[in-house]
């Protein structure tokens, strides 16, 4: 799944970090999804820090939509606002 939105919270602990970030559906309603992420030591070493988000930031992820379709995936990839994208999980 690919979406695009505002992050609102990010929350960098172990054993997984946590993005919430809202998101437009197609009318134009917004909801906030949970995005599960990697643990702190997996996403240093990918160069992220706690201050890598910050409510307020818009991006982009790709990452795994929970199978019952609720608004919460497993993240896989993420592109901050004017960057490069790269894992997270």
């Amino acid at each position: 799944k690919h979406l695009e939105g505002v992050v609102t919270e990010f929350i960098f602990m172990n054993p997984h970090s946590w993005i919430y970030m809202e998101v437009e559906d197609e009318s134009g309603e917004t909801q906030i999804w949970a995005l599960e992420s990697a643990s702190i030591g997996a996403l240093t070493r990918n160069g992220v820090t706690a201050d890598t988000l910050v409510p307020g930031d818009r991006i982009s992820v790709r990452c795994h939509q929970l199978k019952d379709g609720a608004a919460g995936c497993l993240l896989g990839f993420l592109t901050p606002p004017g960057g490069v994208e790269s894992e997270w999980d």
